[in-house]
């Protein structure tokens, strides 16, 4: 079913207090465990966070799994985890693995090819995304899979340079994931080749079932293609593409995550 959703978000759990990559100082550590992988794909070792929820050690139950690149302890990890543990207690949200991915170079990792020189400027190294999507898909999810008891509904959740890997990640491995939650995407990257190859791509996904939350704040350069890739689902995605847009002009690109995240994941991961 299509859908096209415009929703009122109340501040659930968390307040919108700006969301950067140091950890705030009112954003506690959570419980968690941390693992690291050698990643023949990237060349390089990956240190990966882990929350595990409250039911884990006392069942033999397997669990969904959330992925999050800007998944450091400095990064998003811990306000993410907060948020979901507490849905989780308030029974909002059924229990889910997070599994927080540490950056190392985030803008190689994150970003697809460019033409556009300006783009190339930000970072030494740009246009890895399809060596971090390999790491994830080849090395990484079968490392979960050994290490902690998951079943195959999987979900990825990111923000900005890391909602445009979250969206490419859809519209080229579509089957990749179950599920998709992209907050104000940097549509932007190279004059917003995506978004121009949004229907033809959209046009070839079959019919398993995909759910889609994407949101913007009031925020110049990436409202812009996140509301032109709404229109574009709203004409052209597939029946078995479920999906919510979420245009939040009273949120900037610091309080994006904090202010959306529990309505998408009460929507996303039920």
């Amino acid at each position: 079913m299509r859908r096209l959703t415009h929703i009122r978000i109340a501040a659930l759990i968390v307040g919108l207090a700006p969301c950067t990559r140091v950890l705030p100082a009112q954003d506690s550590i959570p419980r968690h465990s941390t693992f690291t992988i050698f990643s023949h794909r990237l060349a390089e070792r990956r240190t990966i966070n882990v929350y595990t929820p409250p039911a884990y050690d006392s069942t033999r139950e397997s669990f969904p799994v959330l992925y999050m690149p800007d998944g450091g302890l400095a990064e998003d990890f811990p306000h993410v985890v907060n948020t979901i543990d507490s849905l989780i207690r308030l029974k909002r949200i059924r229990q889910v693995i997070v599994i927080g991915i540490e950056n190392t170079e985030r803008r190689r990792d994150l970003t697809g090819p460019t033409a556009v020189k300006s783009d190339s400027e930000i970072a030494p190294r740009v246009g890895g995304s399809a060596a971090f999507r390999s790491f994830i898909r080849e090395e990484l999810m079968p490392e979960v899979r050994k290490r902690y008891r998951s079943t195959d509904e999987t979900t990825i959740v990111g923000e900005s340079l890391a909602g445009l890997f979250v969206l490419e990640t859809m519209l080229l491995e579509p089957k990749m994931f179950r599920r998709y939650i992209a907050l104000s995407p940097s549509l932007w990257w190279n004059r917003e080749a995506l978004v121009r190859a949004a229907e033809r791509r959209l046009g070839a996904f079959d019919r398993s079932p995909r759910t889609l939350y994407l949101a913007e704040a009031n925020e110049a350069g990436i409202r812009e293609g996140t509301a032109e890739l709404a229109a574009i689902l709203k004409a052209h995605a597939p029946p078995a593409l479920s999906w919510y847009y979420v245009p939040r002009p009273d949120l900037e690109h610091s309080t994006i995550f904090r202010g959306v995240a529990p309505d998408a994941f009460v929507r996303v991961l039920n």
